[in-house]
């Protein structure tokens, strides 16, 4: 099978004919019919995380093994099943959960294998969606899409779980008054898209490409703030009529942090989602002086993603735009969005 794969960091994808895995235990052997392309591939293309002060977090000195085909959005056919694996049918198309762990440690105990410090994600820790096939370890791992488009479905797996997973941990807030959300990416558009499923009361955008401000504003956004504007945070306050007291941070950078933070109320919550990177620019006195809860949000787990895809069954979740390109263009997919040249998300489609 054909794999594009990081064989070397910050250095092109190479595609790699690899064997095809014969599945064994409980394992799933699946065709890939659509893989999304989220910024986290963008850091592991990379190799590293910039931490702030100079500091860089890197995947070579942390044990990441190359080669390694990149994707965590998957969906597909399956096509083969380990004598153990039940409840999977063969020819059916189903979305993966990626974001696999021990098994063992407490967090997978509770449900939480998406925190395991052991992890095992696919495209991540093992071999993922930017190729042919890819080997699931567990049938558990699989949802059934019924009729849904792969391609159009695959984006749920992170995109998707980790947006709702972030909204839930705004509280009933998201419910009483318009929350903030900075950056219109696929995790921006794919928020504004939930959080109406979900019967949030509107979202403020913040987010410095016109084209995507105006992609926010189609998917049902209240207002579109640049937040390149001196005046920003009063641009926020005045859509609002006032404090925010949920900012969903899908950017995480100094700026857009220290944005989110801005405009908080006493007592508000601060969700950082993105991973764009830097150092944290807060004055500390002033988190506890205004009750601020600043929180991290990693995906979601297993659990929530089943609880999204109920939704999206429903047919309350609006989809998000997608832009496919063959699997074969995975170098050309990646370099577009590290220039800020996609709206919505692109989908990988093997041929």
């Amino acid at each position: 099978m054909r794999c594009y794969c990081v064989t070397e960091f910050g250095r092109p994808l190479v595609a790699l004919d690899c064997d095809l895995p014969d599945p064994t235990g409980d394992e799933v052997l699946v065709r890939v019919k659509g893989a999304g392309v989220c910024h986290s591939d963008l850091h592991l293309w990379e190799g590293g995380y910039d931490l702030g002060n100079g500091r860089i977090l890197s995947l070579k000195d942390r044990g990441t093994k190359l080669p390694l085909a990149l994707g965590h959005e998957i969906a597909g056919e399956v096509i083969a099943l380990g004598p153990d694996a039940t409840g999977i049918e063969i020819g059916r198309n189903y979305l993966v959960y990626p974001w696999i762990g021990c098994g063992s440690c407490s967090a997978c105990r509770a449900g939480n294998e998406n925190l395991c410090a052991k992890a095992q994600f696919l495209g991540v820790n093992r071999h993922g969606g930017y190729a042919e096939h890819v080997l699931v370890p567990r049938s558990r791992y699989l949802l059934d899409l019924g009729s849904m488009d792969p391609a159009d479905a695959a984006p749920y797996a992170c995109s998707g779980v980790t947006t709702y997973s972030a909204l839930k941990k705004a509280g009933p807030s998201l419910h009483e008054k318009p929350i903030v959300i900075i950056g219109a990416g696929g995790l921006g558009l794919m928020c504004l898209s939930i959080l109406a499923a979900m019967g949030g009361a509107g979202a403020i955008v913040v987010e410095v490409d016109p084209a995507k401000r105006e992609a926010a504003l189609a998917a049902g956004a209240q207002a579109a703030i640049d937040g390149r504007s001196a005046d920003a945070a009063s641009d926020i306050a005045a859509a609002l009529g006032e404090q925010a007291s949920v900012v969903i941070d899908f950017v995480g950078s100094p700026a857009t942090t220290a944005l989110g933070f801005d405009c908080l109320e006493k007592g508000g919550r601060l969700i950082v989602v993105g991973l764009f990177g830097g150092s944290a620019p807060w004055s500390l006195p002033f988190i506890p002086m205004r009750n601020i809860a600043i929180l991290g949000s990693l995906v979601g787990n297993l659990a929530e993603l089943t609880e999204l895809m109920a939704l999206v069954r429903t047919g309350k979740v609006a989809p998000i735009p997608v832009n496919r390109m063959p699997l074969s263009a995975a170098n050309e997919a990646l370099t577009r969005l590290r220039d800020g040249q996609v709206v919505g998300r692109t989908v990988l489609t093997p041929g």
